[in-house]
C-alpha cells in the first residue's frame, strides 16, 4: 500500500454516495475513504485483522469513488495493492480458500471452461429445483449455478476476418474465457462488425486468459504471468491494436505496463501494444457502413470497467444512436455497480443480490425491449436478477446491435436465449 497514494485522501465523503456498498449498509468502513483509513492504520503499523480483511474483501472495486474523487484519489491502484496485501498476510478459513481455489482454478482457464459446459448443459433444467439445496449447503455455490447462462451453440471464429470493401485497419482481438464459452455470439459479432467497417481482424487461437480476475483479487503475479503470455500472443499475430469487448478485461489490458513495471523489458512490450475498447475504437474509425433500421427501444447499462475505469461512456451510446429508429433509454442510477464486479457475485453473494435486484428493477422499470452492455459478468448478474423476480429479460452486447442493423437483422434476433 502506497503511503504517498493514501495521503490524497482528503476524507471529504463525495466517494461516499456512489460506493455500492456505503449505499448497502451505510458503515463509515465500508466507504473507499473508511477503507483508505484503514489502509493507513496497517501502514502504520496495525496488524492486518480479520474484520479488516472482511472490509476490504467487501469492496466490489467498481471504481466509482474514482470517478467521483475532486482529489484525483488513485483507489483504484490502492486497493488493488491492499488485496495483494491481504492475499500475501490473511489467513482464511479452509472453507474459503477452497471455493477460492475453485474460481481461480476454473474462470481464467477456457479449456477448464469448454470442459464445464456439458455438465451445465445436462444440468440445465435440474439448477432451479437445486438451488434451496445448494443455497444451504454454501450460498456461493448457489450463486455460480444461479448466474449460469444457458448454453450456447459453439461458434468457431477463422484466425483471419477479411475486411469487407476497402480496407481501413488491421487488428487484433481478445476472445476472452468466459466471453468465448458462454458469450460466442458476441465475439462473432465483434469480427464481423469490424469486417464490415474495413477492418482485418486477426483472432490468434488458443488465446488464455488476460489476468484480469487474477489482478482484481489480489494475485497480481498470477495476473503477470496471464499478461505475459496475451502481449507475447498478439506479438506473434503482427498487430499493434488489440479489440477488447469485455469492460473488465479492457480496464486490465490497459494497465499491463503497471501490472509489469517490475519488468522493465515486458513492460516496454506491453506499451508497444495498444488494446482498446471496441466502442471507443468504432468511434474513432467512424462508421464506413450503412445501417440498417432496428425499430425497437433499448436500455444501456455502464458497465464500471469501462465507464469508470476506462472512461467509456458516450461511445457506445453515440454508436447505438447511430442505427436508425433505435432509441435509447438511461437507467436510474446508472453509475451504481450491478453487483457483478468480476468474482465479486460469488465471494459476497449476498451483496451482489441485494445490489442485482436494485438494478433489475431499475432496468425493467425503463420498459425497454433490450439491456444493452459491454461486459458478461453484467448480463449475467442483471439477467439472473430478473429472472428471481419471474422476469425474462433479453439482454445484448453493443456489438450485438450494431451487427444486427449492418445486416439488416430483425429486432427479434437479439436477446434471444
Amino acid at each position: 500500500m502506497d503511503p504517498e497514494l493514501i495521503k490524497d485522501c482528503v476524507h471529504c465523503g463525495f466517494c461516499l454516495p456512489t460506493c455500492p456498498t456505503y449505499a448497502l449498509w451505510g458503515e463509515e468502513m465500508d466507504s473507499p475513504r473508511g477503507r483508505i483509513h484503514l489502509m493507513k492504520q496497517h501502514v502504520e503499523g496495525t496488524p492486518l485483522t480479520p474484520e479488516m480483511a472482511g472490509h476490504f474483501d467487501a469492496c466490489l472495486g467498481c471504481m466509482a469513488c474514482v470517478t467521483a474523487c475532486p482529489s484525483g484519489v488513485r483507489y483504484d491502484t490502492l486497493i488493488e495493492q491492499t488485496r495483494a496485501e491481504v492475499e500475501r498476510t490473511h489467513r482464511r478459513g479452509w472453507d474459503e480458500r477452497a471455493f477460492r481455489a475453485l474460481v481461480f482454478g476454473l474462470f481464467p482457464h477456457p479449456r477448464r471452461l469448454r470442459a464445464l459446459r456439458l455438465p451445465l448443459k445436462l444440468t440445465e433444467r435440474l439448477r432451479p429445483r437445486l438451488a434451496p439445496l445448494l443455497e444451504r449447503l454454501d450460498p456461493r455455490l448457489a450463486a455460480m449455478a444461479a448466474l449460469a447462462p444457458p448454453v450456447p451453440r459453439r461458434t468457431l471464429i477463422p484466425p483471419l476476418v477479411a475486411a469487407r470493401g476497402e480496407r481501413r485497419a488491421v487488428v487484433g482481438m481478445l476472445t476472452g474465457c468466459v466471453q468465448a464459452e458462454f458469450f460466442p455470439r458476441v465475439n462473432a459479432a465483434t469480427a464481423r462488425v469490424l469486417a464490415l467497417e474495413g477492418c482485418d481482424v486477426v483472432v490468434p487461437p488458443r488465446q488464455g486468459c488476460c489476468g484480469a480476475l487474477s489482478v482484481h483479487s489480489g494475485r497480481p503475479e498470477e495476473a503477470a504471468r496471464f499478461a505475459r503470455r496475451t502481449i507475447a500472443t498478439f506479438e506473434r499475430a503482427g498487430v499493434e491494436t488489440v479489440i477488447v469487448n469485455a469492460a473488465g478485461c479492457g480496464s486490465s489490458t490497459k494497465e499491463y505496463a503497471d501490472l509489469l513495471a517490475g519488468d522493465p523489458a515486458w513492460a516496454e512490450r506491453a506499451r508497444a501494444l495498444r488494446f482498446v475498447d471496441l466502442a471507443e475504437f468504432l468511434a474513432e474509425l467512424g462508421p464506413a457502413a450503412e445501417r440498417h433500421p432496428l425499430p425497437m427501444t433499448v436500455a444501456y447499462h455502464d458497465a464500471c470497467h469501462l465507464a469508470h475505469a476506462q472512461g467509456v461512456r458516450a461511445q457506445p451510446r453515440a454508436l447505438l444512436a447511430g442505427v436508425p429508429e433505435l432509441r435509447v433509454r438511461e437507467i436510474p442510477d446508472a453509475a451504481m455497480c450491478c453487483g457483478s464486479a468480476g468474482t465479486y457475485n460469488l465471494f459476497q453473494p449476498e451483496a451482489a443480490r441485494e445490489l442485482g435486484d436494485r438494478k433489475a428493477e431499475q432496468v425493467l422499470g425503463v420498459g425497454a425491449d433490450l439491456l444493452v452492455s459491454a461486459n458478461p459478468g453484467c448480463t449475467m448478474q442483471i439477467a439472473s436478477a430478473a429472472r428471481r423476480r419471474g422476469e425474462e429479460l433479453r439482454v445484448a452486447h453493443t456489438a450485438e446491435v450494431l451487427d444486427a442493423s449492418l445486416r439488416g437483422l430483425s429486432p427479434a434476433a437479439l436477446g434471444a436465449p
